[in-house]
């Protein structure tokens, strides 16, 4: 089964694993001593990880170590992109509309 970056950001802890290792690459162990789960469970997220291209394993002396591989978000972040307009345009709408809420509410009041 080929796995997609919509897959590999789906779970809470592999975005977290995705944001850690972001900014430095890290053993695995390092990986999973930040999460209160289990290191095969992180060990799994990490192959999912894997199989989606958004990591890269590299083996140096006797660590693993993982690699953010961020070209490997573009899709997700494109999709994402084509709605920033549209929930922009609602959050300012909703925004407007609570502005006039609070001065209607504060010439009644």
């Amino acid at each position: 089964m080929r796995r997609d970056v919509f897959q590999a950001i789906a779970d809470p802890v592999r975005r977290d694993i995705i944001q850690l290792i972001s900014k430095e690459s890290l053993t695995i162990n390092d990986v999973a001593e930040e999460f209160d789960i289990s290191r095969p469970a992180i060990s799994k997220h990490i192959k999912i990880l894997n199989e989606c291209g958004i990591i890269e394993i590299y083996q140096k002396g006797r660590e693993r170590f993982c690699k953010i591989q961020p070209q490997n978000l573009l899709p997700a972040f494109l999709w994402i992109e084509q709605y920033k307009k549209l929930w922009e345009d609602k959050i300012d709408s909703f925004e407007n509309y609570l502005i006039e809420l609070q001065s209607k509410n504060k010439k009644n009041g």
